[in-house]
């Protein structure tokens, strides 16, 4: 009896043994290394503009750094608020990012309720770098500086008005930080978009626009625009002859279009810790560099917790902002 006891206790033994590994041999095949498949980085606008630029330019070398395609998805609407909820929901493994710009910082201020809270559920991996935002005039509008403009408009507040991507867009958000800077009163004009709001500063139906150093470049080359000037602490690359606001009288003024990477909050803490590694080698890359170079802007290497402060003290500004200009999204 006692024989016969043991012999079933060792087969019971060695079918439990057996089932756990079986069940094991799924988890251990997905422990592959990260990444294991190709990998997409979410943008919120439309293909060709700045950020899908910058999300493509650092994609492709993390691709050749990591052995591994990183694929860019646009998905523009709602502010970027569509593709920020996207990568929310996507499943935490690394293999779903986001390159982030002003707007998720910016967005939860604007719309009410708000549409997620940035520092709870997504978490950031790294900053990438920053465009500066500039002011620029019609080519025969009689103010040539920003002093120039400053004067103009402390004359006949409200007399003047600028063009904007939109309500809420960064450019005008920009502006809106500048007036109260100045002490003085712009009418804001919103389009849908860059590109129609130049068109029609381009042709003189308003005299200014705010929009990324990117934008505004062919049109100044062409003599259509003038740049007022580089809302940054840093001259362009692209406008090395226009003064920076700093420079001209508002020291410690910066308000610039800047990058990020972020991920699902839950994303495991290893996956983050390579990812930015990845991003920082990236930037110190040849290619990243002078693409940033060619869309007015420069990288910026740091921590991640560099970049978390950032949206942190990002979402703080932008709510004081709206508030007291009682800014609507379009």
């Amino acid at each position: 009896m006692f024989i016969a006891t043991l012999c079933l206790s060792r087969r019971l033994s060695m079918a439990l043994v057996a089932a756990a590994l079986a069940g094991a041999f799924p988890l251990l095949a997905s422990a592959q290394p990260y990444p294991a498949k190709p990998v997409k980085v979410v943008v919120g606008y439309s293909a060709g503009g700045a950020v899908d630029a910058v999300a493509r330019t650092v994609g492709q070398a993390m691709s050749v750094s990591m052995g591994q395609t990183f694929v860019v998805d646009n998905k523009p609407g709602a502010g970027t608020n569509i593709a920020v909820k996207s990568v929310i929901a996507a499943e935490p493994d690394g293999y779903t990012l986001m390159m982030a710009a002003n707007a998720l910082a910016a967005n939860m201020a604007l719309y009410q309720p708000a549409p997620f809270d940035a520092e709870r559920d997504l978490v950031a991996v790294s900053l990438i770098g920053r465009v500066p935002v500039v002011i620029a005039a019609n080519a025969s509008a009689p103010y040539a500086s920003i002093q120039q403009l400053i004067a103009a408009a402390r004359a006949k507040p409200g007399s003047i008005s600028f063009a904007s991507p939109g309500n809420g867009s960064t450019p005008h958000m920009a502006v809106e930080f500048f007036k109260r800077a100045a002490g003085i009163s712009l009418l804001h004009i919103p389009y849908r978009g860059g590109s129609q709001a130049l068109t029609d500063v381009i042709g003189g139906q308003l005299p200014l626009v705010a929009v990324n150093a990117l934008e505004v470049q062919p049109h100044v080359k062409s003599g259509k625009l003038k740049v007022l000037a580089v809302l940054s602490t840093n001259r362009s690359a692209i406008f090395p002859e226009v003064p920076t606001i700093a420079e001209s009288g508002f020291p410690g003024f910066e308000a610039s279009v800047w990058y990020g990477l972020v991920a699902p909050a839950a994303t495991p803490k290893p996956i983050v810790t390579r990812l930015h590694a990845e991003v920082q080698k990236a930037l110190q890359t040849k290619e990243v560099r002078d693409r940033m170079t060619a869309v007015g802007g420069e990288v910026l290497p740091g921590s991640a917790e560099m970049f978390a402060a950032l949206i942190r003290s990002e979402r703080q500004r932008y709510e004081k902002l709206v508030r007291e200009a009682n800014i609507k999204p379009d």
